[in-house]
């Protein structure tokens, strides 16, 4: 006799950005954006990350941005209808790894250590 697969549950992307944003020692509101950039974590005023249409938007290397692509594990992020090629969209069924994408995109936006 098989074992029933568990049924999928949904993820609360808010829940997750609040959450993300907690680790990481920062204050963040989501609601709907007026504009870019509204709510998003930022890092010297620079954004690194922000919760676009239910996903984790992401600023990461070109290279980094490839890999996920290529792993299924992000998606193209476009604006106005251009591709943005140092930005990625990560969905919540990754959610266990956000933390370490924001990380990983706080230090890329902040560049190196002075």
């Amino acid at each position: 006799m098989k074992e029933r697969a568990a049924a999928s549950v949904p993820v609360d992307a808010e829940a997750l950005f609040r959450a993300l944003a907690s680790r990481l020692g920062e204050a963040s509101t989501v609601a709907p954006a007026q504009r870019f950039g509204d709510g998003a974590l930022k890092v010297d005023g620079r954004i690194y990350a922000a919760l676009s249409h239910g996903r984790l938007l992401l600023k990461l290397p070109v290279a980094r941005v490839e890999a996920l692509l290529a792993a299924g594990q992000g998606e193209r992020f476009r604006s106005g209808g251009r591709v943005m090629k140092a930005w990625v969209t990560v969905g919540p069924e990754h959610g266990e790894e956000w933390l370490a994408l924001a990380r990983e995109a706080r230090a890329f936006v902040a560049g190196p250590a002075r």
